[in-house]
Protein backbone atom coordinates (compact mmCIF):
# COMPACT_ATOMS: atom_id res chain seq x y z
CA UNK A 1 0.00 0.00 0.00
CA UNK A 2 2.52 2.34 0.72
CA UNK A 3 6.01 1.14 -0.53
CA UNK A 4 4.53 1.14 -4.31
CA UNK A 5 4.24 5.18 -3.46
CA UNK A 6 6.91 6.13 -1.20
CA UNK A 7 9.90 5.46 -0.65
CA UNK A 8 10.88 3.53 2.11
CA UNK A 9 7.79 3.97 3.70
CA UNK A 10 8.78 3.98 7.41
CA UNK A 11 12.18 5.92 7.23
CA UNK A 12 10.25 8.58 4.77
CA UNK A 13 7.74 9.15 7.08
CA UNK A 14 9.82 9.41 9.88
CA UNK A 15 11.87 12.26 8.38
CA UNK A 16 8.93 13.89 7.50
CA UNK A 17 8.20 14.03 10.68
CA UNK A 18 11.30 15.11 12.21
CA UNK A 19 11.90 17.31 9.18
CA UNK A 20 8.97 19.07 9.65
CA UNK A 21 9.04 19.98 13.76
CA UNK A 22 12.85 20.77 12.70
CA UNK A 23 12.20 23.16 10.17
CA UNK A 24 9.10 24.81 12.94
CA UNK A 25 11.21 24.76 15.79
CA UNK A 26 13.43 26.92 13.49
CA UNK A 27 11.20 29.04 12.70
CA UNK A 28 9.21 29.88 15.33
CA UNK A 29 12.78 30.57 17.33
CA UNK A 30 13.73 32.64 15.56
CA UNK A 31 13.49 32.13 11.52
CA UNK A 32 10.39 34.22 10.89
CA UNK A 33 12.57 37.09 11.34
CA UNK A 34 15.02 36.09 8.64
CA UNK A 35 12.86 37.89 5.80
CA UNK A 36 14.16 40.97 6.65
CA UNK A 37 18.01 39.96 5.31
CA UNK A 38 16.37 39.17 2.25
CA UNK A 39 14.33 42.92 1.52
CA UNK A 40 11.59 41.26 1.53
CA UNK A 41 10.37 43.15 4.88
CA UNK A 42 9.88 43.49 8.65
CA UNK A 43 7.47 41.17 10.03
CA UNK A 44 5.77 42.47 13.17
CA UNK A 45 2.87 40.93 15.32
CA UNK A 46 0.67 43.46 13.38
CA UNK A 47 1.12 41.35 10.52
CA UNK A 48 -1.14 38.17 11.73
CA UNK A 49 -4.19 41.13 12.40
CA UNK A 50 -4.20 42.56 8.61
CA UNK A 51 -8.00 43.02 7.59
CA UNK A 52 -7.90 42.07 3.83
CA UNK A 53 -6.31 40.68 1.26
CA UNK A 54 -3.38 42.31 1.45
CA UNK A 55 -2.91 39.87 4.37
CA UNK A 56 -1.12 37.47 2.16
CA UNK A 57 1.61 39.58 1.01
CA UNK A 58 2.54 40.73 4.10
CA UNK A 59 6.23 40.66 5.19
CA UNK A 60 5.60 37.92 7.27
CA UNK A 61 3.72 35.72 4.50
CA UNK A 62 6.52 36.82 1.61
CA UNK A 63 9.08 35.15 4.05
CA UNK A 64 7.10 31.58 4.95
CA UNK A 65 6.75 31.15 1.07
CA UNK A 66 10.71 31.59 0.52
CA UNK A 67 11.14 29.66 3.78
CA UNK A 68 8.80 26.17 3.01
CA UNK A 69 10.54 26.55 -0.90
CA UNK A 70 14.15 25.64 0.97
CA UNK A 71 13.10 23.41 3.22
CA UNK A 72 10.66 21.41 0.58
CA UNK A 73 13.43 21.65 -1.91
CA UNK A 74 16.09 20.10 0.74
CA UNK A 75 14.33 17.24 1.94
CA UNK A 76 13.35 16.09 -1.60
CA UNK A 77 16.55 16.87 -3.10
CA UNK A 78 18.23 14.06 0.09
CA UNK A 79 15.40 11.61 -1.07
CA UNK A 80 16.04 11.88 -4.52
CA UNK A 81 19.55 11.33 -4.16
CA UNK A 82 19.73 8.59 -1.37
CA UNK A 83 16.74 6.37 -2.59
CA UNK A 84 15.19 6.94 -5.40
CA UNK A 85 11.62 6.11 -6.62
CA UNK A 86 9.67 5.98 -9.99
CA UNK A 87 6.63 7.88 -7.54
CA UNK A 88 8.80 10.59 -6.24
CA UNK A 89 7.64 13.76 -8.08
CA UNK A 90 3.54 12.87 -6.97
CA UNK A 91 4.70 11.25 -3.20
CA UNK A 92 7.15 14.23 -2.56
CA UNK A 93 6.63 17.06 -4.29
CA UNK A 94 3.08 16.89 -4.95
CA UNK A 95 2.39 15.54 -1.15
CA UNK A 96 4.55 19.31 -0.28
CA UNK A 97 2.17 21.68 -2.68
CA UNK A 98 -1.05 19.72 -1.16
CA UNK A 99 0.46 20.22 2.59
CA UNK A 100 0.93 24.21 1.17
CA UNK A 101 -2.36 25.00 -0.47
CA UNK A 102 -3.79 23.09 2.10
CA UNK A 103 -1.82 25.44 5.13
CA UNK A 104 -3.06 28.59 2.74
CA UNK A 105 -6.69 27.69 2.73
CA UNK A 106 -6.53 27.44 6.70
CA UNK A 107 -5.29 31.41 6.59
CA UNK A 108 -7.86 32.32 4.66
CA UNK A 109 -10.07 31.09 7.47
CA UNK A 110 -8.12 32.95 9.67
CA UNK A 111 -7.99 36.28 7.13
CA UNK A 112 -11.72 35.70 7.59
CA UNK A 113 -11.62 35.71 11.18
CA UNK A 114 -9.76 39.18 10.99
CA UNK A 115 -12.44 40.85 9.13
CA UNK A 116 -15.05 39.72 11.75
CA UNK A 117 -13.68 41.68 14.64
CA UNK A 118 -14.33 45.29 12.93
CA UNK A 119 -17.62 43.98 11.29
CA UNK A 120 -19.39 42.83 13.83
CA UNK A 121 -18.03 45.99 16.55
CA UNK A 122 -19.91 47.99 13.76
CA UNK A 123 -22.45 46.49 14.03
CA UNK A 124 -22.77 46.99 17.78
CA UNK A 125 -22.18 50.21 17.11
CA UNK A 126 -25.18 51.05 15.07
CA UNK A 127 -27.22 49.27 17.37
CA UNK A 128 -26.55 52.34 19.58
CA UNK A 129 -28.58 55.57 20.31
CA UNK A 130 -25.34 57.92 19.02
CA UNK A 131 -25.20 56.12 15.60
CA UNK A 132 -22.16 57.54 13.83
CA UNK A 133 -21.62 54.45 11.05
CA UNK A 134 -22.08 55.05 7.68
CA UNK A 135 -23.67 52.68 4.96
CA UNK A 136 -20.26 53.00 3.12
CA UNK A 137 -18.00 51.64 5.91
CA UNK A 138 -20.53 48.53 5.80
CA UNK A 139 -19.63 48.73 1.73
CA UNK A 140 -16.14 48.48 2.30
CA UNK A 141 -15.82 45.54 4.67
CA UNK A 142 -18.57 43.51 2.71
CA UNK A 143 -16.03 43.91 -0.30
CA UNK A 144 -13.26 42.55 1.61
CA UNK A 145 -15.08 39.97 2.45
CA UNK A 146 -16.06 38.88 -1.12
CA UNK A 147 -12.20 39.41 -1.78
CA UNK A 148 -11.15 37.01 0.56
CA UNK A 149 -13.79 34.56 -0.62
CA UNK A 150 -12.76 34.73 -4.23
CA UNK A 151 -9.71 33.89 -3.27
CA UNK A 152 -10.85 30.77 -0.84
CA UNK A 153 -13.21 29.45 -4.10
CA UNK A 154 -10.25 29.57 -6.08
CA UNK A 155 -7.73 27.76 -3.97
CA UNK A 156 -10.53 25.19 -2.14
CA UNK A 157 -10.86 24.19 -6.23
CA UNK A 158 -7.40 24.02 -7.15
CA UNK A 159 -6.63 21.71 -4.15
CA UNK A 160 -9.09 19.48 -4.55
CA UNK A 161 -8.29 18.93 -8.32
CA UNK A 162 -4.81 18.56 -7.22
CA UNK A 163 -5.01 16.04 -4.66
CA UNK A 164 -7.78 13.97 -6.77
CA UNK A 165 -5.14 13.43 -9.09
CA UNK A 166 -2.60 12.49 -6.00
CA UNK A 167 -4.72 10.09 -5.17
CA UNK A 168 -4.95 8.51 -8.50
CA UNK A 169 -1.95 8.59 -8.77
CA UNK A 170 -1.23 6.44 -5.89
CA UNK A 171 -4.08 4.13 -6.41
CA UNK A 172 -2.26 3.57 -10.16
CA UNK A 173 1.07 2.56 -8.04
CA UNK A 174 -0.97 0.41 -6.33
CA UNK A 175 -2.37 -1.37 -8.69
CA UNK A 176 0.98 -1.95 -10.79
CA UNK A 177 2.74 -3.00 -7.25
CA UNK A 178 -0.05 -5.41 -6.68
CA UNK A 179 -0.38 -6.63 -10.40
CA UNK A 180 3.83 -7.43 -11.07
CA UNK A 181 3.24 -9.87 -8.17
CA UNK A 182 -0.45 -11.52 -9.73
CA UNK A 183 1.32 -15.26 -9.77
CA UNK A 184 1.73 -15.36 -6.04
CA UNK A 185 -1.18 -13.30 -4.88
CA UNK A 186 -4.19 -15.02 -7.72
CA UNK A 187 -4.76 -17.85 -5.10
CA UNK A 188 -6.02 -16.05 -2.20
CA UNK A 189 -9.48 -15.73 -1.18
CA UNK A 190 -10.77 -12.45 -2.95
CA UNK A 191 -7.71 -11.63 -5.07
CA UNK A 192 -9.57 -9.93 -7.79
CA UNK A 193 -11.90 -7.95 -5.21
CA UNK A 194 -8.89 -6.89 -3.51
CA UNK A 195 -6.63 -5.48 -6.31
CA UNK A 196 -9.87 -3.76 -8.03
CA UNK A 197 -12.43 -2.42 -5.47
CA UNK A 198 -10.63 -2.54 -1.52
CA UNK A 199 -7.72 -0.24 -3.90
CA UNK A 200 -10.15 1.89 -5.15
CA UNK A 201 -12.21 2.16 -1.74
CA UNK A 202 -8.83 2.97 -0.01
CA UNK A 203 -7.96 5.84 -2.28
CA UNK A 204 -11.12 7.29 -2.37
CA UNK A 205 -11.44 6.79 1.84
CA UNK A 206 -7.05 8.26 1.72
CA UNK A 207 -8.62 11.15 -0.37
CA UNK A 208 -11.60 12.28 2.12
CA UNK A 209 -9.97 11.23 5.27
CA UNK A 210 -6.46 12.32 4.67
CA UNK A 211 -7.52 16.01 3.51
CA UNK A 212 -9.62 16.13 6.58
CA UNK A 213 -6.42 15.27 8.68
CA UNK A 214 -4.29 17.94 7.11
CA UNK A 215 -6.86 20.26 7.19
CA UNK A 216 -7.34 19.82 10.90
CA UNK A 217 -3.57 19.88 11.77
CA UNK A 218 -3.08 23.20 9.81
CA UNK A 219 -6.14 24.86 11.31
CA UNK A 220 -4.47 23.74 14.83
CA UNK A 221 -1.77 25.26 13.21
CA UNK A 222 -3.06 28.65 12.66
CA UNK A 223 -5.60 28.87 14.89
CA UNK A 224 -4.26 27.88 18.19
CA UNK A 225 -1.74 30.95 18.41
CA UNK A 226 -4.64 32.83 17.70
CA UNK A 227 -6.99 31.43 20.57
CA UNK A 228 -4.33 31.65 22.95
CA UNK A 229 -4.08 35.54 22.50
CA UNK A 230 -7.88 36.04 22.66
CA UNK A 231 -7.66 33.99 25.81
CA UNK A 232 -7.17 37.51 27.75
CA UNK A 233 -10.25 38.56 26.96
CA UNK A 234 -11.82 35.73 29.00
CA UNK A 235 -11.09 36.37 32.53
CA UNK A 236 -12.90 33.25 34.25
CA UNK A 237 -14.46 30.21 33.21
CA UNK A 238 -17.16 28.52 35.00
CA UNK A 239 -17.15 26.31 37.81
CA UNK A 240 -13.49 26.06 37.94
CA UNK A 241 -12.57 29.87 38.02
CA UNK A 242 -9.75 31.63 36.93
CA UNK A 243 -6.71 29.46 34.88
CA UNK A 244 -3.96 30.17 32.91
CA UNK A 245 -5.10 30.84 28.73
CA UNK A 246 -8.70 29.95 29.79
CA UNK A 247 -9.92 29.43 26.25
CA UNK A 248 -6.88 27.22 24.98
CA UNK A 249 -7.47 24.67 28.22
CA UNK A 250 -10.88 24.10 27.66
CA UNK A 251 -10.35 23.47 23.75
CA UNK A 252 -8.32 20.97 24.39
CA UNK A 253 -9.52 19.30 27.53
CA UNK A 254 -13.06 18.95 25.63
CA UNK A 255 -11.54 17.58 22.73
CA UNK A 256 -9.64 14.59 24.18
CA UNK A 257 -12.38 14.02 26.21
CA UNK A 258 -14.53 13.59 23.46
CA UNK A 259 -11.66 11.28 21.38
CA UNK A 260 -11.12 9.22 23.97
CA UNK A 261 -14.79 8.66 24.89
CA UNK A 262 -15.33 7.94 21.88
CA UNK A 263 -12.60 5.47 20.61
CA UNK A 264 -13.33 3.54 23.86
CA UNK A 265 -17.33 3.31 22.66
CA UNK A 266 -16.05 2.30 19.02
CA UNK A 267 -13.18 0.16 20.02
CA UNK A 268 -15.25 -2.99 18.15
CA UNK A 269 -16.05 -1.80 15.21
CA UNK A 270 -12.95 -2.03 13.34
CA UNK A 271 -12.57 -5.57 13.68
CA UNK A 272 -16.24 -6.37 13.07
CA UNK A 273 -16.26 -4.41 9.41
CA UNK A 274 -13.24 -6.03 8.50
CA UNK A 275 -15.42 -9.25 9.42
CA UNK A 276 -18.15 -8.01 7.48
CA UNK A 277 -16.14 -7.95 4.36
CA UNK A 278 -15.02 -11.73 4.75
CA UNK A 279 -18.16 -13.08 4.84
CA UNK A 280 -19.61 -10.45 2.03
CA UNK A 281 -16.69 -11.94 0.00
CA UNK A 282 -17.23 -15.25 0.95
CA UNK A 283 -21.13 -15.56 0.05
CA UNK A 284 -20.10 -13.75 -3.60
CA UNK A 285 -17.56 -15.70 -4.03
CA UNK A 286 -19.84 -18.88 -3.56
CA UNK A 287 -22.47 -16.94 -6.27
CA UNK A 288 -19.54 -16.58 -8.52
CA UNK A 289 -18.55 -20.05 -8.31
CA UNK A 290 -22.59 -21.43 -9.21
CA UNK A 291 -22.45 -19.39 -12.05
CA UNK A 292 -20.37 -22.53 -14.09
CA UNK A 293 -20.68 -25.20 -11.71
CA UNK A 294 -24.04 -26.51 -11.22
CA UNK A 295 -22.48 -28.39 -7.70
CA UNK A 296 -21.46 -25.24 -6.38
CA UNK A 297 -23.76 -22.40 -4.62
CA UNK A 298 -25.95 -25.36 -3.21
CA UNK A 299 -29.11 -24.20 -1.14
CA UNK A 300 -27.84 -25.08 2.16
CA UNK A 301 -24.30 -23.66 0.92
CA UNK A 302 -25.74 -20.32 0.33
CA UNK A 303 -28.12 -20.30 3.00
CA UNK A 304 -25.60 -21.11 5.91
CA UNK A 305 -22.69 -18.45 4.18
CA UNK A 306 -25.82 -16.00 3.94
CA UNK A 307 -26.76 -16.55 7.92
CA UNK A 308 -22.70 -15.61 8.17
CA UNK A 309 -23.60 -12.01 6.36
CA UNK A 310 -26.71 -11.43 8.54
CA UNK A 311 -25.54 -12.18 11.78
CA UNK A 312 -22.70 -9.73 11.65
CA UNK A 313 -24.63 -7.20 9.86
CA UNK A 314 -26.92 -7.36 13.43
CA UNK A 315 -23.88 -7.43 15.64
CA UNK A 316 -22.54 -4.12 13.46
CA UNK A 317 -26.41 -2.04 13.83
CA UNK A 318 -26.09 -3.23 17.52
CA UNK A 319 -22.07 -1.52 18.04
CA UNK A 320 -23.38 1.54 15.99
CA UNK A 321 -26.03 1.84 17.67
CA UNK A 322 -24.87 3.16 21.11
CA UNK A 323 -21.35 4.24 19.55
CA UNK A 324 -24.11 7.18 17.75
CA UNK A 325 -26.16 7.63 21.10
CA UNK A 326 -22.41 8.38 22.85
CA UNK A 327 -21.61 10.74 19.62
CA UNK A 328 -24.46 12.39 19.49
CA UNK A 329 -24.91 13.35 22.95
CA UNK A 330 -21.08 14.51 22.43
CA UNK A 331 -21.98 16.45 19.53
CA UNK A 332 -24.71 18.11 20.55
CA UNK A 333 -23.26 19.71 23.63
CA UNK A 334 -20.39 20.55 21.71
CA UNK A 335 -22.64 23.45 20.38
CA UNK A 336 -23.10 24.91 23.49
CA UNK A 337 -20.45 23.89 25.22
CA UNK A 338 -17.92 27.43 24.16
CA UNK A 339 -21.29 29.69 25.31
CA UNK A 340 -21.34 28.28 28.55
CA UNK A 341 -17.00 29.01 29.07
CA UNK A 342 -18.20 32.62 27.63
CA UNK A 343 -21.47 33.49 30.20
CA UNK A 344 -18.60 34.59 33.14
CA UNK A 345 -16.99 37.12 29.78
CA UNK A 346 -20.67 38.02 29.06
CA UNK A 347 -22.03 39.34 31.96
CA UNK A 348 -18.69 41.49 32.77
CA UNK A 349 -18.45 42.12 29.09
CA UNK A 350 -18.51 46.14 30.19
CA UNK A 351 -15.30 46.20 32.21
CA UNK A 352 -13.04 43.62 30.66
CA UNK A 353 -13.82 45.20 26.65
CA UNK A 354 -15.36 42.51 25.61
CA UNK A 355 -17.16 43.69 22.35
CA UNK A 356 -19.28 41.89 19.55
CA UNK A 357 -16.55 41.81 17.54
CA UNK A 358 -14.61 39.75 19.76
CA UNK A 359 -17.01 37.38 20.52
CA UNK A 360 -17.27 36.63 17.26
CA UNK A 361 -13.42 36.06 16.96
CA UNK A 362 -13.22 33.63 19.76
CA UNK A 363 -16.34 31.65 18.76
CA UNK A 364 -14.95 30.95 15.41
CA UNK A 365 -11.54 30.42 16.71
CA UNK A 366 -12.74 27.95 19.46
CA UNK A 367 -15.07 26.02 17.12
CA UNK A 368 -12.05 25.83 14.47
CA UNK A 369 -9.62 24.56 17.46
CA UNK A 370 -12.30 22.22 19.16
CA UNK A 371 -13.14 20.84 15.06
CA UNK A 372 -9.75 20.34 14.11
CA UNK A 373 -9.23 18.09 18.15
CA UNK A 374 -11.96 16.40 17.55
CA UNK A 375 -10.99 15.00 13.71
CA UNK A 376 -11.16 11.45 15.14
CA UNK A 377 -14.60 12.16 16.68
CA UNK A 378 -16.31 13.56 13.54
CA UNK A 379 -14.80 10.43 11.14
CA UNK A 380 -14.38 7.75 13.61
CA UNK A 381 -17.03 5.58 11.10
CA UNK A 382 -14.89 6.71 7.93
CA UNK A 383 -11.34 5.58 10.06
CA UNK A 384 -13.15 2.50 10.58
CA UNK A 385 -13.88 1.42 7.26
CA UNK A 386 -9.99 2.10 6.19
CA UNK A 387 -8.77 0.12 8.84
CA UNK A 388 -10.99 -2.84 7.63
CA UNK A 389 -9.74 -2.20 3.75
CA UNK A 390 -6.06 -2.05 5.15
CA UNK A 391 -6.41 -4.91 7.15
CA UNK A 392 -7.44 -7.20 4.13
CA UNK A 393 -4.59 -5.64 1.85
CA UNK A 394 -2.41 -6.12 4.84
CA UNK A 395 -3.37 -9.85 4.76
CA UNK A 396 -2.74 -9.89 0.84
CA UNK A 397 -0.12 -8.42 1.01
CA UNK A 398 1.54 -11.29 3.43
CA UNK A 399 1.73 -14.04 0.24
CA UNK A 400 4.03 -11.30 -1.39
CA UNK A 401 6.57 -11.03 1.43
CA UNK A 402 6.29 -14.44 3.26
CA UNK A 403 4.86 -13.05 6.19
CA UNK A 404 2.62 -15.38 9.00
CA UNK A 405 -1.40 -14.28 8.15
CA UNK A 406 -3.24 -12.07 10.50
CA UNK A 407 -5.01 -14.16 13.21
CA UNK A 408 -8.49 -13.75 11.41
CA UNK A 409 -6.97 -14.86 8.11
CA UNK A 410 -6.27 -18.34 10.53
CA UNK A 411 -9.24 -18.16 11.68
CA UNK A 412 -10.94 -18.19 8.62
CA UNK A 413 -8.84 -20.56 7.00
CA UNK A 414 -9.70 -23.26 10.12
CA UNK A 415 -13.15 -22.38 9.56
CA UNK A 416 -13.62 -22.58 5.80
CA UNK A 417 -10.28 -23.93 4.48
CA UNK A 418 -8.45 -23.23 1.16
CA UNK A 419 -9.69 -20.76 -1.29
CA UNK A 420 -9.53 -23.60 -3.83
CA UNK A 421 -10.98 -25.88 -1.69
CA UNK A 422 -7.65 -27.92 -0.45
CA UNK A 423 -7.85 -27.47 3.38
CA UNK A 424 -4.32 -28.00 3.75
CA UNK A 425 -2.72 -25.22 1.29
CA UNK A 426 -2.58 -22.01 3.40
CA UNK A 427 -4.10 -19.08 1.94
CA UNK A 428 -1.58 -16.98 0.37
CA UNK A 429 0.73 -19.61 -0.29
CA UNK A 430 1.00 -18.91 -3.74
CA UNK A 431 0.83 -22.43 -5.02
Amino acid sequence: MFQSFFPKPKLFFLSVILWTAAAMALWYSGAHDWGQYLGLGVATPEDGQIVGIHYFWSPSFLWLYVYYVVTVALFAAFWFTWSPHPWQLWSIIGSSVILFTTYFGVQISVALNNWRRPFFDMVQAAFTEDVTTKAVDFYNLIWVFASIAFMAIFVFVATRFLISHWIFRWRTAMNDYYMARWKQLRHIEGASQRVQEDTMRFAGIMEGLGVSMIDAVMTLVAFLPLLWSLSGYVTELPIVGAIPAPLFTAAVFWSLFGTFLLAAVGIKLPGLEFRNQRVEAAYRKELVYGEDDFDRAQPLTVKELFSHVRRNYFRLYFHYMYFNVFRSLYLQADNIFVYVLLIPTIVAAGTVGFTYGIMQQVLTAFNQVSNSFQYLVNSWTTIVELLSIYKRLKAFESAISGEDLPDIDKEWLEIHGAPDGDATQPVGSGV
